[in-house]
């Protein structure tokens, strides 16, 4: 937990997103909040309205953080009851006696307006110091876009340059990041009676929410923008992800929207094509519009902080989305068109399983754009296997074949036949296998075959589901890293059933080698600190070791079941069961559903007395929830959950809210309350099965 600490108040023409930028360049390559919770908290929260702060807030996942939360105040409320949920207001504060990991301290009277240049969201600059020094900084930026288009397609920032400001293309305010009422409504004051021009520059601006647009249009925003030039496009999230307003050949386009990364906005080197994003926040971006793209600060003009109070109008929303929480209609069918499609089947995790590498990218980072481009791909959002086309596209443009060859292996094996049919090169591998002691019976008909990525450091960027996605449908089994960029892509990579390895050193292995994995289900269920694998190559195996860092109980399981899917469609059927089992008369329930524990009211065991813990547990949501209050947390947090997610699975419990106050307990105490509190829950009282053992 990394407290980022605000105090002071913004300059004028100060908007969130040079904020965001200020604190990402100050934490991004030192991974100071790496996989951390960032809380913000401090006195200058008070001076920043919700809708500002949700601009800062948004930015945050570009610091490679877990996520992030806020002390909550009036102005919260406020925002709530705007938007007729006051109900769910929550005052949150920490303690008079705080513990955290570590802190970041922001002045915000000291923060200028920023640009982050390409090619990532933390190569932050204050906008006069670019301006001060803008032949070497842009220089740094060319070299950058040489190693980015690999001589593939030219790329120039000098050129540029203009009077000793930046000369650029477009500017864009949208999305979560900069389309809220704030931002449009500073920019659009900005802009009052002045004029883009009609030169090389243009902007667009997408509001972030279609009743945003409705109080822009009706306080006269939109028509100001309009008057100066701009062009207004519907509520939505494109420019983001690079599906709208693609930048020209050779273009810079100031952004405020969420990232910058290479590649993104249409660039497509391959084909000859080269543009960059760099990102500012709205209010400079006005500014820069206002003198007709050459790069400006917002602190350069006046008149800022004059916004009017936001109403929030929901009728469009009333008007047009189906509001189908409890009102499912199972008898109307869905409308498949042409480009959707369900999504593949995917096989459970085998004993043994039999990698296929199928690239390798020694890139220090790469980003979940790489893995699975942005822009022209979101027409194949509907379509799993269309989509998966794109993998690797812009990286290694080979892959999707090789990954694809090696998915029609598995499917026939899944079949029941004999993939050594179809790849006659499998015959060796497995006679090579077979020369490994304790090998010498594998059989190729149960050994799991799947793709494999090696990369040194993915999964950089957004919560990308498709990133982890597209690998799994056409074949991925596994990705091998030193590290993960981010525990969000690696999740992504676990819920689709592929397994997280790490490993030390270097990769002594290449594209189109095999890696034998035995016994991997049972690695599962130990501490997975060491996996020992085999290089198969020409019949020739060498030892390798792997490890995979820590998983929850359910994340393994989901990894075994081959995916979340499967998982879940496994846990349902059990769900129906015990459904079933509540209607059938006492006398009828078959042995093997008498160990199904249903949680049927709230129950609560043990003290908060010293070396004890308080359980309690109420029905859940359809899954295991878990709550953890303790003081060790941060030595014995997981530790605890291990036994408290072991204790539940004994007991067939997977279906609970489970809330567990921590006073130093040991694991058998914990053991033992959980088990009581379970108990109590199902009003089971006597022949109590202490131990779990409910069988």
């Amino acid at each position: 937990m990394i407290a980022i600490y605000l105090t002071g108040t913004p300059s004028p023409g100060v908007g969130p997103q040079d904020i965001a930028l200020t604190i990402i360049g100050a934490v991004f390559k030192n991974g100071y909040v790496k996989n951390k919770v960032m809380e913000f908290v401090g006195p200058g929260i008070a001076c920043m309205t919700t809708d500002y702060r949700n601009g800062i807030d948004v930015m945050t996942t570009e610091t490679t953080c877990l996520t992030s939360i806020w002390i909550t105040d009036e102005d919260t409320r406020s925002f709530l009851a705007a938007h007729g949920r006051e109900e769910d207001y929550r005052e949150l504060n920490p303690a008079d006696v705080a513990y955290y990991d570590g802190c970041v301290c922001v002045d915000l009277s000291t923060v200028k307006p920023m640009i982050a240049l390409p090619f990532h969201p933390s190569n932050v600059f204050a906008i006069d110091e670019l301006n001060a020094d803008l032949e070497d900084i842009l220089r740094s930026v060319e070299k950058e876009a040489e190693k980015v288009s690999k001589g593939r397609a030219p790329f120039s920032l000098l050129d540029k340059i203009v009077d000793g400001r930046l000369q650029v293309q477009q500017g864009i305010i949208a999305g979560c990041a900069g389309g809220g009422y704030t931002n449009v409504m500073e920019a659009a004051g900005a802009l009052k009676g002045k004029n883009c021009g009609c030169g090389q520059f243009s902007l667009s601006v997408y509001p972030s929410s279609q009743p945003v647009f409705i109080d822009l249009v009706r306080k006269g925003a939109v028509a100001e923008l309009m008057k100066a030039g701009a062009v207004i496009r519907t509520a939505f999230c494109g420019p983001c992800f690079g599906a709208g307003d693609t930048p020209c050949h050779n273009g810079l386009s100031i952004r405020h929207t969420t990232r910058n990364f290479p590649n993104r906005e249409g660039s497509k080197p391959g084909s000859g094509q080269m543009s960059a994003v760099a990102l500012m926040d709205a209010r400079s971006i006005a500014a820069t519009a206002e003198k007709g793209g050459l790069i400006t600060a917002a602190s350069e003009l006046d008149g800022w902080g004059h916004v009017p109070e936001y109403r929030f109008d929901g009728s469009a929303y009333d008007s047009r989305v189906y509001q189908g929480i409890g009102k499912g209609m199972p008898e109307v069918d869905l409308i498949y068109g042409p480009n959707i499609k369900d999504w593949p089947e995917m096989s459970p995790l085998t004993d043994n399983i039999l990698l296929k590498v199928c690239s390798k990218l020694m890139d220090e980072v790469t980003t979940t754009d790489e893995l699975i481009p942005s822009g022209e791909t979101s027409s194949y959002r509907s379509n799993p296997l269309g989509l998966a086309e794109f993998t690797l596209s812009r990286r290694d443009p080979e892959y999707v074949g090789r990954s694809k060859a090696v998915d029609r292996l598995e499917k026939a094996r899944a079949k029941g036949e004999n993939p050594g049919d179809l790849e006659p090169e499998l015959i060796q591998v497995f006679d090579g296998i077979r020369s490994i002691s304790g090998q010498e019976t594998i059989d190729i008909k149960t050994t799991e075959v799947g793709s494999m990525i090696y990369a040194v450091k993915p999964g950089d960027g957004s919560a990308r589901e498709q990133a982890a996605s597209c690998q799994r449908v056409i074949g991925g089994l596994a990705n091998i890293t030193k590290e993960y960029a981010t525990k969000r892509y690696r999740s992504n990579v676990i819920n689709w059933g592929m397994l997280p390895f790490q490993m030390e050193g270097e990769p002594g292995f290449e594209v189109d080698d095999y890696l034998f994995v035995p016994g991997i289900r049972k690695a599962l269920d130990g501490d997975m600190k060491d996996i020992k694998a085999y290089i198969v190559r020409a019949g020739d195996c060498r030892e390798i070791h792997l490890y995979i860092a820590d998983m929850t109980p359910e994340e393994r399981e989901i990894v075994k079941a081959g995916c979340l899917i499967n998982y879940n469609r496994e846990r349902n059927k059990r769900q129906d069961e015990k459904k079933f089992r509540r209607r059938l008369p006492e006398e009828k329930r078959s042995a093997d559903m008498e160990g199904i524990m249903e949680i049927t009211k709230p129950a609560i065991a043990g003290t908060l007395e010293s070396s004890d813990c308080q359980v309690t547990v109420e029905p859940g949501e359809g899954k295991v929830e878990f709550h953890l209050e303790s003081a060790v947390i941060n030595q014995y947090g997981n530790q605890i959950r291990k036994v408290v997610m072991e204790t539940l699975k004994n007991l067939e419990v997977d279906n609970v809210k489970l809330i567990m106050v921590d006073k130093g307990a040991l694991d058998c105490t914990i053991k033992a309350r959980v088990e009581a509190a379970v108990f109590r829950a199902v009003n089971q009282t006597e022949n109590l099965p202490w131990g779990g053992a409910i069988r």
